[in-house]
């Protein structure tokens, strides 16, 4: 495989180079030589409320964490009533081990709001979806495809690899990706075909992609031309980019608060031991982080879960 130029093409923009015809033979390829490979917890149901549950998680949150943590999870929210009624400190302590609780707090939200505005019933629109706190439109069209069955398409940095690597052989921007994966499902077969590209690229078209085996090798555009520098995945939108390391990052101080607040209320003194190990400003900025996200509350005497 090609290692990495220093220039990369211009994404494009304007919707793809396929005639009619190639995407009919597109559609025909995906659905003959594509499958759903992976078993996993919330394709077992159709169920808007757990499949809710699950997209939320997997912002930012890879599969393998967060297939443990949607049974655990789910078990004690089965449902949006559940999760309502119960506090924010119990939803955020649900969520422990999957960080970025902003995400816990706004599954909180959206239960609240389903259960007040839409009589518990979580809404099969994009637009009441998309009114949800934390739903943006990647997860309220992965509600619609994966919980009723919609055919709209829906694109991740998996799917966007494929797109870009294999349809076109060129960077592909929002809009025009979109617009593509739209063009190339099949009507009736919106859940299938979703979930068997999202396997496609997440186990064949990876950011390092494992080209021998891949049922679309001998239809892989850029495969076919000899894989030439850059990788059209590179400038798509959508795909991912690299984390910040965890290791000293603020992302590891705010984890560590909320642990300490899911043992209990933190006084003056249990923040003065997580100083010693972070230091006072990592502490602090945690802190006020968390406290605006509205994840903690001060107390008189200190902070918990709020």
């Amino acid at each position: 495989m090609p290692h990495p130029s220093a220039s990369a093409p211009t994404p494009t923009t304007s919707g793809t180079d396929l005639s009619a015809a190639q995407v009919a033979r597109w559609r025909r390829r995906l659905a003959q030589r594509l499958t759903v490979e992976r078993d996993l917890p919330w394709r077992r149901t159709r169920d808007p409320w757990l499949i809710l549950v699950a997209e939320v998680m997997l912002q930012q949150t890879q599969v393998a964490r967060v297939a443990p943590a949607f049974e655990r999870f789910t078990s004690q929210f089965p449902d949006v009533e559940t999760c309502a009624a119960a506090s924010r400190a119990d939803v955020v302590t649900a969520w422990a081990g999957l960080g970025y609780h902003r995400r816990a707090v706004a599954i909180h939200e959206s239960a609240k709001v389903i259960t007040a505005d839409h009589n518990g019933v979580v809404p099969s629109d994009l637009e009441g979806l998309l009114a949800l706190p934390g739903i943006g439109p990647y997860t309220a069209r992965a509600i619609l495809a994966f919980a009723f069955e919609d055919d709209v398409a829906v694109v991740d940095t998996n799917v966007a690899r494929v797109l870009a690597r294999a349809v076109v052989g060129a960077p592909l921007g929002a809009t025009a990706a979109q617009r593509l994966a739209d063009s190339l499902l099949t009507k009736g077969n919106g859940w299938a075909h979703n979930q068997s590209m999202l396997d496609l690229g997440a186990r064949w078209c990876t950011a390092t992609p494992t080209c021998a085996g891949c049922p679309l090798r001998r239809s892989c555009r850029w495969a076919r031309e000899g894989w030439p520098l850059p990788d059209p995945a590179w400038r798509t939108a959508g795909t991912s980019r690299p984390q910040e390391r965890f290791v000293g990052s603020n992302r590891e101080a705010r984890g560590l608060v909320l642990a300490r607040a899911r043992l209990g209320p933190i006084g003056p003194t249990e923040l003065a031991d997580l100083a010693v190990s972070l230091g006072d400003e990592r502490i602090t900025t945690a802190v006020a982080g968390l406290v605006a996200d509205g994840l903690l509350e001060r107390t008189r005497g200190g902070l918990r879960l709020a």
